[in-house]
């Protein structure tokens, strides 16, 4: 139980990581960095998600005044694949001086350097937080005509027989994945996960054609489905109700303690210059702070949730400490 409160998304981190310094060389860098970001000069927003989806829709909504603020083009670049895999191998590829940013979200930024079998060419210490932008709950959504009206119908059939129905994941290792993990460790319902490594947009077009039975997403993703009737959502994860879906009971009103989402924010290369990442940490949390970001944000489901670099690199830190302890619950063959 202790686990699996720990690794809701609103956990406090677990353990501090002091911010290092740039070294000997610290003022000769400092100086050279005066002049960032150069006229004309694009700077690249790497979305690991293809475009549409809540990840995309964020990084979008912050775009304008992130050039507002930089006096520069910023360019939303998607790369998605293989759970958000490929676009984190291009961000910490790229050179740390502040051209190359990304969105990083978590789990999936997380934990794919943490299982070998993932091949991950980066891990935590490869990133340079410049600051947390949503926490997103997870939810659990079903066809609107299916014949399950309440969660506690949809878990006891899928306990009753396992696997007899797919859900999505936006892919290996994600929120989703883990989601289901929980709810089957909590209570004994095991969906057989089909996973959408381009995002939550390819998952949740696979759940409108009714290629998967059950749409395990964010809030964000469900909120305009649910609107528009073409989703029914039965459980949110989360110890209080989503001010974006008031009607839908939480997991713990249903009597199973499972807490899951995803917490997002923006990322460089480590090793940026410090006067480099100062500029960039005041434009990005002016962007996320903006008051029509906010109200876009809520919008959609989106909740902001702000943290300075060091306090979401911190938050990084201890959310890797606590899914290490459950990443056996999602390395199994599925």
């Amino acid at each position: 139980m202790k686990t699996r409160s720990r690794i809701a998304v609103a956990i406090a981190a677990a353990s501090l990581i002091a911010l290092t310094g740039c070294g000997a060389n610290a003022g000769a860098t400092n100086a050279s960095a005066g002049d960032f970001p150069k006229k004309g000069k694009t700077i690249d927003l790497v979305v690991a998600f293809s475009s549409g989806g809540a990840v995309d829709t964020a990084a979008r909504l912050i775009q304008p005044i992130l050039e507002k603020e930089l006096g520069t083009n910023v360019e939303v670049i998607n790369k998605p694949g293989a759970g958000g895999q490929i676009g984190y191998t291009q961000l910490t590829s790229a050179a740390p001086d502040g051209y190359t940013i990304g969105a990083t979200g978590s789990p999936s930024v997380v934990v794919s350097p943490l299982d070998p079998a993932r091949g991950a060419k980066y891990t935590r210490d490869s990133f340079q937080p410049l600051g947390r932008q949503v926490i997103d709950p997870a939810v659990i959504a079903v066809q609107p005509d299916s014949p399950y009206q309440t969660l506690t119908e949809l878990l006891d059939a899928a306990k009753a027989n396992p696997k007899s129905m797919t859900a999505s994941t936006t892919g290996l290792q994600t929120g989703e994945h883990f989601a289901m993990a929980q709810i089957q460790q909590v209570t004994g319902a095991e969906f057989a996960p089909v996973h959408f490594s381009e995002g939550a947009s390819q998952a949740t077009t696979a759940f409108l054609g009714k290629h998967v039975d059950i749409l395990v997403a964010n809030v964000s993703d469900v909120t305009d489905l649910t609107k528009q009737g073409k989703a029914r959502v039965l459980g949110v994860m989360t110890s209080e109700r989503s001010p974006s879906l008031p009607d839908v009971p939480t997991f713990k009103e249903a009597g199973y303690e499972v807490e899951a989402g995803t917490a997002r924010g923006y990322s460089a290369p480590a090793g940026l210059p410090e006067a480099v990442a100062t500029k960039l940490e005041a434009a990005i949390q002016k962007a996320i702070e903006d008051p029509s970001v906010v109200q876009k944000m809520n919008d959609l489901g989106l909740q902001t949730s702000y943290l300075s670099g060091n306090d979401y690199k911190q938050f990084w830190a201890g959310q890797e400490e606590d899914f290490k302890k459950v990443l056996p619950l999602v390395q199994k063959t599925d």
